[in-house]
Order: C-alpha cells, then sequence, then structure tokens
C-alpha cells in the first residue's frame, strides 16, 4: 500500500513568537510499510499535536494582543480625561459667552443640549466601529486550513 503524504510545513510568524509545525516526520519508506491501523494511529497523533501548536499559537497570539491593547487603553484613558476636562471648560465657556446675551440658564441648557447631541452621535460611531474588530485572525485561518488538511488525511 502506498501512501502519498505531501510534505507538510507550516511556519506562523506573530512577531515574537514562531511556530513551526512539521508532519513529515518518517521516512517515506516507511509509510509505505504501514498498516491502515499505524495510519490512522499516526493521523490521530498528527491531528493531536496539531491541535496542541493551535492552541499554543492562539494563546500568544492573545497574549501579544493584549498586551498591546492594554497600552494603548491606558493612553486612550489618560487622553480622554484630559479632553473631558478641556472640554469641559470650553462648554462652561461658550455657556458664559452666551449668557452674556440671553439669561444663563438658557445659555447653559443650549450647550447642555448640543453636547448630548455630540456624545450620542459619537457614541453610536463608536459602537458601530467596535463591531468590526476581530479576535485572532490568524489562529482562526490556521485552524481552517488543518481542518482541511486532516480531512483530506482521512479521507
Amino acid at each position: 500500500m502506498s501512501v502519498d503524504r505531501p510534505s507538510t510545513t507550516s511556519r506562523i510568524d506573530t512577531g515574537e513568537v514562531q511556530t513551526h509545525i512539521d508532519l513529515t516526520d518518517r521516512p517515506e519508506d516507511v509509510a509505505r510499510d504501514e498498516s491502515i491501523g499505524e495510519l490512522i494511529g499516526r493521523t490521530t497523533r498528527d491531528v493531536s499535536e496539531l491541535l496542541r501548536k493551535e492552541i499554543e499559537l492562539a494563546k500568544t497570539e492573545l497574549r501579544e494582543e493584549a498586551s498591546a491593547t492594554a497600552r494603548a487603553s491606558a493612553l486612550l484613558m489618560a487622553g480622554a480625561l484630559l479632553g473631558y476636562l478641556a472640554l469641559l471648560l470650553v462648554l462652561l465657556a461658550a455657556a458664559w459667552g452666551l449668557g452674556e446675551a440671553i439669561p444663563l440658564w438658557a445659555s447653559l441648557l443650549i450647550v447642555g443640549v448640543l453636547a448630548g447631541g455630540a456624545a450620542a452621535v459619537l457614541v453610536t460611531i463608536g459602537r458601530s466601529r467596535l463591531g468590526h474588530v476581530q479576535a485572532a485572525p490568524t489562529t482562526r485561518e490556521t485552524i481552517q486550513e488543518d481542518v482541511t488538511w486532516a480531512r483530506q488525511q482521512l479521507s
């Protein structure tokens, strides 16, 4: 029984970590002499190893993304706090300036309604953009490739 097994090597570079999976660890002459049970056993071991590597890759990828996200979030929060304070001062100045022409309560109300409308627009835009974020796209793609490979091996 002859088994054609292509050289399947996958190298995934996620920046700091490289995962290398080599599924051709047996010479051709050994593969020819294996029984169906041995082939199924080897395929099962290969799939298990592949899944372990995929889980490792997913953990590494998510850890790196979480770390980068945490740093970016800290900067965003600091900037947002300063921006919030600046906005409060500008809105107060606008209400005070408008208060010279109309009663102060009316100018505060007008500025508050305008600021609330702007906030609603920003929240809506932000929420829609959050819906487009994808987690671990490389891992998802390689898992789909692995499933295809495993199906080919079993057929």
